[in-house]
């Protein structure tokens, strides 16, 4: 994950911006991506512009792709962009199905003995 803080020059941004995302899309074995533009948050504007999220099925095979050619290229274009205005993350995603975490039935709690 990428995490890019809001730039001061919009279009210098974009333009290495793109410049990376190019080499990202050259790295081995991404399974899929996804590019989140922020729109704010609760207390109005957001720290983070964009979250690029790279996807791969394994954390060696992340490793392998970021130590492989072009991962190394990606990387140093991130040296286009302003110092401190990028941050990286290393996650797991667990994806569930549906929006809502099940809850038992008043009967249900009852006969199992749990609160």
């Amino acid at each position: 994950m990428v995490m890019f803080h809001r730039p001061g020059n919009l279009v210098d941004f974009e333009d290495a911006y793109n410049a990376f995302l190019a080499l990202v899309e050259q790295m081995p074995n991404i399974r899929r991506r996804q590019v989140v533009d922020i729109l704010g948050s609760p207390s109005g504007v957001a720290r983070y512009y964009r979250i690029l999220e790279v996807y791969f099925d394994d954390q060696q095979t992340m490793r392998n792709a970021l130590k492989s050619q072009e991962g190394q290229l990606a990387g140093a274009a991130l040296g286009r962009f302003r110092p401190g205005s990028v941050e990286m993350l290393f996650a797991d995603v667990y994806e569930e199905e549906g929006g809502q975490t099940p809850t038992q039935t008043q009967g249900e709690t009852e006969s199992n003995g749990s609160a």
